[in-house]
Parts: structure tokens; sequence; C-alpha cells
């Protein structure tokens, strides 16, 4: 009997020098951690060793020790089950724009300026896709591809001659074109002034003012064709320009929103002003030289006096930048381009809304007024529209080409 007592002692402490690697006093004993919830950090983690300076090689990770093998008989563990996934409900999509017809003549890339001739009968475009084209109002036709930019065409004005266009880009390039065949008749270049994102002209014709992206204001002349002024005015890309109806002034303003006042004449800078809390485009000056509106990245558009500078009138309805307006034939309406996909016709005097038009397909970058007094627009889907003065569906004047 104490032989066998003896073999059961023996038989017990080996046990459980085996459950305790060999330390038979430490109590085989596991501790389980809640798993930490999805997008939450330890408040410590284990930092792994540095390498010895002996070693290049990366220090090898602790080895983790295994997990003791069960009893047959003790019960099955629970595992903790991950939270459930909170069901989603997620919004339809949004239905695609309609299909849009396509043209091989038309624009590859958006169209981001519109203008129309004096006699109403042809519209210019500029294009991102670099290129320049004329078309036919009445016969609803390209009439040729006017010229091409080295970078992405911005502007694209008619002279006062009826025979010639100026346009310009981001290749820095104001170039003097032939209206019947495109000819090339004189090339301004702007150096180290950057890109030209607005070009207007005077209405006689004999002077240009760019607005570039490191800020210039540069008065052309264009008779002669040399630089009248360089005006290092602003201290971010211009992203409006505007010309009084007597030639002597213009309006720019930059994409920090800030609006400055020049005698173009003179070179010198008039006043400079906060004119909107983000960038101001699509700058204009009404009849009486006295009063100007400008658009912008606040959404909203401005009338401001500029005798004494101050905001006049408000035209608040868009959601997204105001980015281009223009001015109807007798001055009395305005319309207005937005980055929120629409272009709308206010009351000039008001400044109440006239018509709300959305072609559904995307941003609108252009627009100006058509002889008859209908709106038209261009923008990222390529294509010009034609819009109903008093409201209602617009008709697609000149489609964009097949993609």
């Amino acid at each position: 009997m104490p032989l066998i007592a003896l073999v059961v002692i023996l038989a017990d402490q080996f046990g459980r020098w085996r459950e305790t690697g060999g330390d038979a006093a430490a109590p085989a004993r596991e501790v389980a951690f809640a798993p930490a919830e999805p997008g939450t950090e330890p408040a410590s983690a284990p930092v792994t060793p540095a390498p010895t300076a002996a070693s290049s090689e990366p220090a090898a990770a602790p080895p983790q020790p295994a997990a003791p093998a069960q009893p047959a008989t003790t019960p099955a563990r629970q595992t903790a089950l991950a939270p459930a996934t909170p069901p989603q409900t997620l919004a339809p999509p949004r239905p695609p724009p309609p299909a849009q017809p396509t043209a091989p003549e038309g624009h590859r890339d958006a169209v981001v300026w519109l203008a129309v001739s004096a006699d109403g009968h042809q519209i210019m475009s500029a294009s991102t896709d670099r290129m320049i084209k004329l078309w036919d109002i009445d016969g609803k036709r390209l009439i040729r591809d006017l010229g091409v930019h080295k970078d992405m065409a911005r502007s694209a004005l008619f002279m006062p001659d009826g025979r010639s266009a100026l346009t310009a880009g981001d290749d820095g390039e104001i170039v003097l074109r032939q209206l019947s065949d495109g000819t090339v008749l004189h090339v301004f270049s702007s150096g180290a002034n950057g890109g030209v994102r607005q070009l207007k002209i005077s209405p006689d014709g004999k002077l240009a003012v760019s607005g570039h992206d490191t800020g210039s204001v540069v008065v052309w002349d264009l008779q002669k064709g040399t630089v009248l002024h360089v005006l290092p005015g602003h201290d971010w890309s211009v992203s409006s320009v505007a010309i009084s109806p007597d030639g002597a002034r213009a309006l720019t303003g930059s994409i920090d929103g800030e609006l400055k006042l020049w005698d173009i004449l003179a070179g010198k800078q008039l006043r400079s002003w906060p004119g909107h809390d983000r960038g101001a485009y699509g700058a204009l000056f009404l009849a009486d030289g006295h009063h100007a509106v400008t658009g912008s990245g606040d959404y909203t558009i401005k009338l401001w006096d500029l005798d004494t500078f101050k905001e006049v009138r408000r035209f608040d309805g868009h959601s997204g930048t105001v980015y281009a307006l223009a001015l109807s034939a007798e001055g009395k309406r305005l319309g207005s381009a937005s980055l929120d996909g629409t272009a709308r016709i206010w009351n000039m005097d008001t400044g109440a809304e006239i018509a709300e038009f959305d072609p559904g397909t995307g941003p609108i970058y252009s627009v100006a007024f058509a002889a008859d007094g209908t709106l038209l627009t261009g923008g990222i889907d390529r294509t010009i529209r034609d819009w109903p003065a008093a409201g209602g569906e617009g008709t697609v004047l000149f489609a964009g080409a097949p993609q």
C-alpha cells in the first residue's frame, strides 16, 4: 500500500509539471481579453524590440505560447461573437442623365466660353479640348474650326470689325484670327505672366485686358501689337475681367474674391475691395458704366455701385459657384451659369428670378444671350443649348462629339 501511494503522488506531481511548463508552483490559468471594437486602438501597444547593432536583420517576433489542450471532459468554451453589422439603408442611385445626341464636328470636352456676333448670326465657342469653333446659328451647322490652342482654350471674342476674333488660353497666348478662314494675324505672348484665364476687348477694339493665373493684369494695344501696361495687383489667379463702356476702366476679380478697379489708360489701380467670400467670376459692366455685376464661388451674384463701391442688390438662388454671366441686349435681364448644373435668367431691376433651366447633365460653364433673347449655354456635357427666354425646355443647338 505505501508503494502504491508513492506512485500516485509522483504521477500527480508529474502531471502538474507538464501543464505548467516545468514550474509546479505556477497555476495553469489563461487570461482572455475582449476583442477591441472596430475603429479603436488599444491605449498602449506592445513595443517590438529594435534590432541589435550586431545584426541588420529585423528582430523576430517573440514566440507565442501554445494554448493548452482542453481535457475531453471540459465543457466547450463559447466564442464571443462580433456585434452584428447594423442594417444599412442606401439611397437609390441617381438616374443617369438622359442620352444626349452627338455630332462628329462637336466639341470633345467641356464648352467653357460662348460669344455671339454683333449681327446675331454666329456663335464662337472655346473648350477644354483646346479648340475654337465658329457656328452658324440660323443654319445650325459648324462653319469651321477656327483654331486651336496649345492648352485649354478659355476665351473667344468677336472683334468690333466683324472680320476677326481674339482668342486666349492656358498656353499664355492671345491670338488674333481671321474669321473667314482662321488665318493667324498676330500672336500676343504673355510670357512669365502665365496662362490667360480671362480676356476682354474695349468697345472700340483698340485695347484688350487679360487676367492671368499669376495674378497679373495685362493691358494690350491691339493696334500696335504691344503691351501697354502690366499690373501685378492680385495675389491670386485672376478669374474675371470686364471693361467699361468708355474703354477707360477695367474691373477684375480673383479666386480669393477680391475685386479691383483699374484705370487702364494710365495703368493704375483705382480701388480694391473684398467683393466675395470666394472667387469672383463673370464680371460685367452695365451700360451706364457706374455699375457692375459679379458672380462668385459663394453662390451669389452681386450688383455693385462703382461710385461708392457698395453692394446694391444681390441675386440669390444658385447652390453652386456662379461661373459665368451675360447681359441681355436691352440690359434688363441677366443670365447666369453655375456649377450647380443650372442656368438662370434674372430681372436686373428687382433681382427676382425669371427662369431656371436644368438640363440634368452637370456643371454649366458658359452663357450668352442670342439675338432673339433666348439663352445659350455650354457645359461639361460638350453641348451648346438654346433656352426660351420665359422658361421651359431647352433644345440642343450644337451637340458634342461622341465620347
